[in-house]
């Protein structure tokens, strides 16, 4: 069984992850959503939140694609979470060359750590390489439109939670 990490915070996930996770799916057999908990960050949503965001958003792509997606919180070394969770592969979206000379970083380390876990890049969608949960949350924190760059019930989460 392939088994794929895919990693990040996802406060809030973003039409640009779903993007990414519904590529992904189709190259393996579990994926397991990382979600980081990240105190650094400060995020908006919390750990439970942002699982059952996630858990919501890809009910329907486990159907549609038959691969079993996971959300899986982790606090520990990324390499380490793909240990503990059998990933032979870690996932990783791309929107610009700036993300890439940060991946590329990251990819050198983790393979120092462990060279038998492959990293893969996947391009976002062009519709989709602008969005970022930062500037989402920026949006709505502003009372602008997120519509575009979030599903309805992530929209909905946002408004609650900042009024």
């Amino acid at each position: 069984m392939r088994v794929g990490l895919y990693p990040g915070t996802f406060d809030p996930i973003t039409l640009g992850h779903i993007d990414i996770i519904r590529r992904a799916a189709a190259l393996v057999d579990k994926l397991v959503i990382g979600v980081a908990i990240n105190r650094d960050k400060g995020p908006l949503f919390s750990l439970e939140e942002r699982v059952a965001m996630i858990e919501a958003e890809c009910a329907y792509l486990t159907e549609q694609t038959g691969t079993e997606i996971v959300a899986h919180p982790f606090e520990n070394l990324l390499i380490d979470c793909a240990r503990d969770v059998g990933a032979q592969i870690i996932v990783r979206g791309l929107r610009a060359v700036a993300d890439f000379e940060y991946e590329f970083q990251m990819v050198g380390m983790n393979r120092a750590l462990d060279d038998s876990i492959e990293t893969v890049f996947l391009m976002a969608e062009a519709r989709h390489q602008a969005i970022a949960s930062k500037l989402v949350k920026e949006i709505a924190r502003l009372n602008g439109d997120v519509s575009k760059f979030v599903t309805p019930a992530v929209k909905d989460a946002l408004t609650e939670r900042l009024g």
